[in-house]
């Protein structure tokens, strides 16, 4: 049975699946979940660099990731929480279109699951507070 102070479920950040072996456990829910847009962001990486022994290291990553994980997929209930959480930071005045999209695709999977998102980047889901429990770890 979980213990109270932990949840019992959690959406993983993309920052918080490739920094996940610098994290205390005690400091993560019991069971954790990616979205398939973290997936997504993870299968990209290795085209981004240069650097042959990054790319395979990210490669390798993605690898692990898919063995680990089935991602919960962005579906109708995520497009639709996304228009709330596009209003919420177009309302705080920032601009919910730069480079940070995808987190906020990240978040609508969080609102739609009903899950508290864990990231290392809390800043990035800023004012999305009401909408979901956001936990940097």
């Amino acid at each position: 049975m979980p213990s109270p102070d932990r949840p019992a479920r959690g959406l993983l950040d993309t920052s918080v699946v490739v920094d996940l072996q610098h994290i205390d456990p005690a400091k993560m829910p019991h069971e954790v979940a990616i979205s398939s847009i973290t997936l997504a962001e993870l299968t990209a990486a290795p085209t981004a660099t240069d650097v042959p022994s990054e790319r395979a290291s990210r490669q390798d990553r993605v690898q692990r990731v898919e063995a680990a994980f089935d991602p919960i997929p962005f579906g109708v209930d995520a497009a639709r929480a996304y228009g709330r959480v596009f209003a919420a930071v177009a309302g705080a005045g920032r601009t919910p279109l730069d480079a940070r999209a995808v987190d906020l695709l990240i978040a609508a999977v969080a609102v739609a699951e009903g899950l508290p998102l864990y990231t290392r980047n809390a800043a990035d889901f800023a004012y999305l507070e009401t909408l979901i429990d956001i936990v940097e770890v």
